[in-house]
């Protein structure tokens, strides 16, 4: 196999090497994995303690540090303190071999891996800062890599300097002593649920990590990082917008794109101690987590979408009440590339944005932010197609742009970001409706070449966004307002306008109420409201 570049990207990143131009154990790992995968009969591993010494003699024989005295502490903790007899006898007869079988694997799986990637979706990579592009893995090298992690066998040197997460779980096991949370048990349930799953049965299907990036500059065919102006002057129609008080993003019926709460590290505090939406999320979808490996942390102008991650852990509670409550059966379709219909976006709010969030510079960024995780460039890529068609000489459009899904999500960076959820849900709102979906249809023969420019130019092509609000106070007039924004038939560069009006005025003083209250005319009655609901 040769050394291609994307292999050569994240090679000092993975715990193999690279030698006459295939991928090895070295040699000394390779022993103990070995004796690993005979079962504790010949590995003598039968507790969290003894697990926690091969898993430093593992990594002597790759060149890294012993495990942290904490984290050794911590495996010990678990394994032979909170598991049941049972359940860890089964873990080191059955689980941990079947987990180092896997990463005996590992090299031929990435060879394999490497040998089927195509110009569609390259190999694993290093994605860097403004490097948009897709990686496609099957979820068994997905198992091989998250084992890698349970094990902390990737590198660590220069992960820091390159603006990686933390991707082995030493800290979230050291977590686990003195006073930890009994969330952090909870967490570390759900990923051993997971590996107790992925070794009684191999998944077979496939799993993308895509960094989304939306260029400053104008490229060709392409959609650009869009400034106040073009928002201001957006004459597209608001999508339709539905409130649900309660449930839950991840339970969404309809096909949706479903919002994380993201940290510009992708993962956030996952693999330490933090236990929000986003942290959640990758303990009961942890081939999430592999996109920590090769993820740099995003600017401004990126987003990274996962799509067909399966979901193995059912859960209650959030934050500390965190409990992770039995196994959960993903019955979600698969897609052309096999990969279950599960599309999940990472976008990152601003931290703590107090004035910020009022500011033009804000707003934009927001709302920018939002659009470029919500952009689909598949289907801006049919619509290129399409126009292409309307201007031949007999104007027959031959594509066919596609179904357009939605948006589900809530009060993204409202609770640990400090945002103010009223802005945000619209911005989100404003984002998602940046589509013609509607309007550049199979009939749009008669539309100028100018005026179709502009729209391919600038649409994110979602056609609906279903809000949970949580039972957030602030919210709690969320439906009145878009129903009478609706009903008002207001565009996005309408909606943009009043938005930027009312955080100026937020800026100079002038009003100390909320978006909701200062929207709405005050006399609006229950009547009216009650119309509009009809």
């Amino acid at each position: 196999m040769e050394a291609r570049g994307d292999l050569t990207s994240i090679l000092p990143y993975l715990p193999v090497v690279l030698r006459g131009g295939a991928l090895f154990w070295p040699p000394q790992a390779q022993e103990a994995l070995k004796a690993l995968a005979l079962g504790p009969d010949v590995s003598r591993v039968s507790s969290g303690d003894v697990l926690a010494d091969a898993l430093t003699d593992l990594r002597l024989a790759l060149n890294l540090d012993p495990l942290p005295r904490r984290s050794a502490e911590g495996f010990g903790l678990f394994f032979d303190d909170r598991l049941s007899r049972a359940q860890a006898r089964d873990w080191f007869d059955h689980v941990l071999p079947s987990l180092a079988h896997l990463l005996l694997r590992l090299p031929t799986l990435l060879e394999d891996h490497y040998h089927s990637a195509g110009d569609q979706a390259r190999g694993l990579r290093l994605l860097g800062s403004q490097d948009a592009g897709l990686v496609l893995l099957s979820q068994e090298l997905a198992a091989a890599l998250l084992a890698c992690a349970l094990f902390c066998l990737f590198p660590t040197a220069d992960r820091t300097k390159a603006r990686l997460p933390a991707i082995n779980f030493d800290s979230l096991f050291s977590a686990l002593c003195y006073n930890a949370r009994q969330s952090q048990e909870q967490k570390v349930r759900c990923l051993v649920h997971y590996f107790d799953r992925v070794t009684a049965s191999t998944p077979a299907g496939s799993i993308s990590f895509e960094r989304k990036v939306l260029p400053r500059r104008p490229v060709s065919n392409g959609i650009t990082y869009p400034d106040m102006d073009a928002w201001m002057k957006s004459d597209v129609p608001l999508c339709t917008f539905q409130v649900f008080s309660t449930g839950l993003i991840e339970d969404e019926e309809q096909e949706a794109l479903q919002v994380d709460f993201a940290n510009r590290y992708l993962g956030g505090g996952a693999l330490s101690r933090g236990c929000v939406q986003e942290e959640i999320w990758f303990m009961i979808y942890p081939e999430l987590i592999v996109g920590m490996l090769f993820m740099v942390s995003m600017e401004d102008n990126e987003a990274i979408e996962i799509v067909g991650a399966e979901r193995f852990s059912q859960y209650m509670g959030y934050g500390s009440a965190f409990r992770f409550t039995g196994d959960y059966l993903d019955s979600k379709p698969f897609d052309a590339m096999g990969r279950r219909k599960t599309r999940i976006v990472a976008i990152d709010a601003l931290d703590y944005p107090t004035r910020l969030q009022f500011e033009s510079s804000g707003l934009l960024r927001e709302v920018n932010k939002a659009f470029c995780g919500f952009l689909d460039q598949s289907n801006h890529q049919l619509y290129v197609k399409l126009l292409q068609d309307l201007n031949t000489k007999d104007n027959s459009p031959s594509v066919n742009p596609g179904e357009c899904i939605g948006v589900s999500t809530g009060n993204w960076g409202c609770g640990a970001f400090g945002g103010n959820p009223e802005i945000k849900s619209m911005i989100q709102w404003i984002a998602a409706s940046q589509v013609q979906g509607k309007r550049l249809t199979m009939q749009s023969h008669h539309w100028s070449v100018q005026t179709s420019m502009y729209v391919l130019s600038f649409q994110a092509l979602r056609s609906f966004v279903n809000y949970y609000t949580f039972e957030s106070e602030p919210l709690k007039r969320l439906e009145e307002v878009t129903l009478w924004v609706l009903r008002h038939r207001w565009t996005v560069g309408e909606l943009w306008h009043m938005l930027v009006e009312y955080s100026s005025q937020r800026l100079r003083g002038e009003t100390n109420e909320g978006f909701f209250t200062w929207l709405l005319p005050k006399d609006i009655s229950k009547g009216d409201v009650d119309y509009m609901c009809e």
